[in-house]
């Protein structure tokens, strides 16, 4: 007979991770697979670590994760090509344990949560590709794996696969994500010396800065670049909506854009002399609330950035991964404990599990954010060149009059969006992030 587990988790980042952990931590018979060497394989970037979403699932991860830097220093900038407006919130309380937010290199990382799963108790099996879902009518049953003999059962199946979830369109879960729902992000680490990074950054050790920017760098695209510290190197990136690198005129380049926010004058020499060993390009889900496919069904639940869990509007991603994975196991559990079936009646648990927490509360929030943003390209092209503007004129002593250059400002607006433009762009971002 087939061995049969309580749970499948397919896929080994921070949300098949935390769903898995979570539930050989409470006992159960689970089963991971994942398609790379070893978890994190795959994952060569750094990224951001929000301690609280971890906190829930092990306390003490402070005394052995591969931590980077504590951020103490968000800094927000408005680029046009020659300059920078923008604001910076730095904090003591921020150096101050239990420490908020981390850097962290996802290889790492993902590696040293993949042993804690281990020890809780759960099978690993690495480089292995889950083809199929088993099916017995509408119900999930098991998985088929590229191996011989490789149909492996089990009582649910967490679909922790990532971006356009594979497994969950062969199913006929969701239809392959839409262009305009996804981003693409390229990402270079550049190594340098340690003191160099706290001297240019104005920390100290372990302390580290986040630096997010949106304007010319994405050349009028829906998009973001972000620079931020490791220990010994710095993770720079942009990424844009696939739509728009699809129906961008010039034919801009995801890698073009990097080298371009590189030789930024404000950017520039923050990452003079660095080593860039490591690149890579990935997909990030930011559809927002209305792009979150069904998530549940019978036999089956869907975490992570497989169900486009991200909050784009303030570059949350691996909290709720790890949130929707440890809420998806702690369904599980309870289903388990009370003897029922894991039918899509139990499992809507899950769902109702999210509703209530920050995951989707979030998401509603800025619901609308993504349509505006893709119908006002203004926002990232014609709006950081006038904030620019205004500031040089504004802060330019040549003996013209205050009252004057004023005029001068609301001039150039105006004739760049127009009175009735200007109001009902500040009308629309209003509703969408209110």
């Amino acid at each position: 007979m087939p061995e049969k587990f309580d749970a499948i988790v397919v896929g080994a980042g921070p949300s098949g991770n935390a769903a898995t952990y979570t539930l050989a931590k409470a006992g159960l018979k689970v089963l991971q697979i994942e398609r790379g060497e070893y978890p994190g394989s795959k994952n060569v970037q750094g990224a951001i670590l929000y301690s609280d979403a971890l906190e829930k699932i092990i306390p003490d991860f402070r005394e052995d994760a591969p931590l980077e830097r504590h951020i103490i220093e968000q800094r927000m900038w408005l680029l046009d090509d020659q300059s920078f407006v923008g604001t910076h919130f730095r904090s003591e309380d921020y150096n101050k344990p239990p420490y908020n937010r981390y850097t962290i290199i996802r290889a790492q990382f993902d590696k040293w949560f993949s042993s804690k799963v281990r020890e809780a108790g759960a099978l690993l099996i690495c480089e292995t590709t889950v083809e199929q879902l088993l099916m017995d009518g509408d119900r999930v049953v098991g998985v088929r794996c590229d191996r011989i003999g490789g149909d492996v059962f089990a009582d649910v199946v967490i679909l922790a696969d990532g971006v356009n979830s594979t497994l969950a369109r062969k199913a006929g879960f969701h239809p392959e994500i839409q262009a305009r729902n996804v981003a693409l992000a390229v990402k270079e680490i550049l190594f340098m010396p340690e003191e160099v990074i706290q001297a240019r950054f104005n920390i100290g050790e372990e302390e580290g800065v986040v630096i997010e920017m949106m304007g010319s760098v994405t050349e009028g695209m829906v998009g973001t670049g972000f620079l931020y510290t490791n220990k010994d190197s710095l993770t720079i990136g942009v990424g844009c909506m696939l739509s728009d690198f699809k129906t961008n005129p010039n034919r801009t380049t995801p890698y073009a854009l990097l080298e371009k926010l590189k030789r930024h004058p404000s950017i520039a020499p923050l990452i003079e002399g660095g080593e860039m060993k490591e690149y890579c390009a990935h997909l990030i889900p930011e559809g927002g609330f209305h792009a979150v496919p069904k998530i549940f069904g019978h036999g089956w639940m869907i975490v992570g950035d497989s169900g486009g869990f991200v909050n784009a509007a303030h570059r949350e991603g691996s909290n709720l991964a790890m949130t929707t994975g440890r809420l998806a196991a702690e369904t599980v559990i309870h289903a388990k404990a009370a003897g029922k079936a894991m039918d899509a009646k139990t499992l809507s648990a899950y769902k109702a599990a999210l509703d209530d927490s920050f995951v989707m509360k979030d998401l509603k929030k800025y619901r609308d954010l993504p349509e505006v943003l893709h119908n006002s390209p203004h926002f990232f092209s014609t709006y950081p060149g006038l904030v620019n503007r205004a500031a040089q004129t504004m802060f330019t002593v040549d003996g013209v009059d205050k009252k004057t250059k004023e005029r001068e400002v609301l001039g150039s607006f105006k004739a760049a969006r127009k009175l009735t433009g200007l109001v009902g762009d500040a009308v629309k971002l209003w509703r969408a992030v209110r």
